[in-house]
Parts: structure tokens; sequence; C-alpha cells
């Protein structure tokens, strides 16, 4: 069987064969591919590598084979107005969910619980097939390589609940921390004293955790 051994750049040209991944299948090692040319070809990387849809890997026969996103079941999210779309592009960054940012809309991979997320704020849901090719990390490093730890588990289902940070109240004054923690001690000849820890004063460094 023929390997495909390293990815090349964007530019290398038109490729010779190519072959249609799901957004998981596309990071690997190492698989094998049905090609629509009808030849099945070794996946053969150094490293696990997430590939882009578009990634050309070169073979060793010397040709070149084309990675494309497989249709799947995703969800397109659209909204009223640009902003309304950014705020949700929020949500969904907040919930770690791999999206695609299209022209004028998101989209996800099906999930009844974010879906229904995005309609309370007031998006709308497309249901339909087609290919995902979710943004990549910020200090992705291009070419089909990098990966996130998180970028090919939909952890979408999970609500980690970080918009309402309320318990975790940081108020910086200067360099102060403030501990919500009264605790009474009673020490040894009838001493007693409150460390109230919400008003705690170390010197000009106060912090405040609420």
């Amino acid at each position: 069987m023929i390997r495909a051994h390293t990815i090349l750049p964007d530019a290398a040209g038109p490729a010779d064969l190519t072959a249609e991944l799901t957004f998981d299948d596309r990071h690997r090692r190492r698989i094998v591919v049905a090609t629509r040319e009808g030849e099945d070809v070794l996946v053969d990387l150094a490293e696990a590598t997430r590939l882009a849809a578009g990634t050309l890997i070169a073979m060793e026969d010397g040709r070149t084979l084309q990675i494309l996103a497989l249709d799947e079941a995703v969800a397109d999210i659209t909204a009223p107005d640009p902003l309304l779309v950014t705020r949700l592009a929020w949500h969904l960054g907040n919930r770690h969910t791999p999206t695609a940012i299209l022209a004028g809309r998101l989209r996800i991979r099906r999930d009844h619980v974010l879906e229904a997320m995005v309609e309370r704020l007031g998006g709308t849901v497309t249901s339909l097939s087609g290919p995902f090719d979710p943004e990549y990390g910020a200090y992705h490093d291009g070419g089909g390589h990098g990966h996130h730890g998180h970028d090919h588990h939909d952890h979408g289902h999970h609500d980690h609940g970080h918009d309402d940070h309320g318990h975790h109240d940081h108020t910086h004054d200067g360099d102060a921390h403030a501990h919500g923690h009264n605790h009474d001690h009673e020490h040894g000849g009838g001493q007693a004293h409150s460390h109230d820890e919400g008003n705690h004063a170390h010197h000009g460094h106060g912090h405040h955790h609420g």
C-alpha cells in the first residue's frame, strides 16, 4: 500500500488523489483512507496531526493526496444582526465548542443542548449535512499542523457555567487580597482573636476574593 507521509504547503498545486474524512478522522497520525479515485492510501505521519480540509500530503511515489472534509450532521447558526452572531460565538467558545466561522453564520456539529442555548439567546439553528472544518486555535502554526486538546472533542454538551463567575469576585484595590472567611481562634491563656479575612489588610496588599 502506498504511503502518504509529509504535509505540504498549501501552494503545492493540485492533488493526484483525494480522500474525504470526518472531523474526528482528520486528527490522526496513521490511518488508511479510501480515495475517490479508488485507491487505498496509508497516511503515516511523524506525529498525530490535525488535518484541515484541503491539506496536501506527499506520497512516496511522488504523487500527492488531498484531505477533504466529509459531510456530516451539522447545525448552521444565524442571527438578525452581526453583534448577536458575535455574542453567540463567544458563548460557544466559552464552552470549548469546535466552531466553524462561515460568511454570516457559525457552524457546529449537531448538539441539542447547544442548539437550545442558541435559540434561547435569539439565534436561529438550521440542521443540515455538510463539511465541518472548525476554526483553529490562535496559536495554530498553519499548514495543517497543530492541535488543541479540545479540538477533536465536542464538549458542547457540557455547560461549564463560565457565564457567571460571581463566586470568584476578584476586586483588586492596590494589591490587596481579602478572603471572605471569618475565623475565630481561642488561644490558651484566655486570649482570643478573630480573623475577619474579608477585611484583612496586608500592609497595602489587599486582595478580595468574594
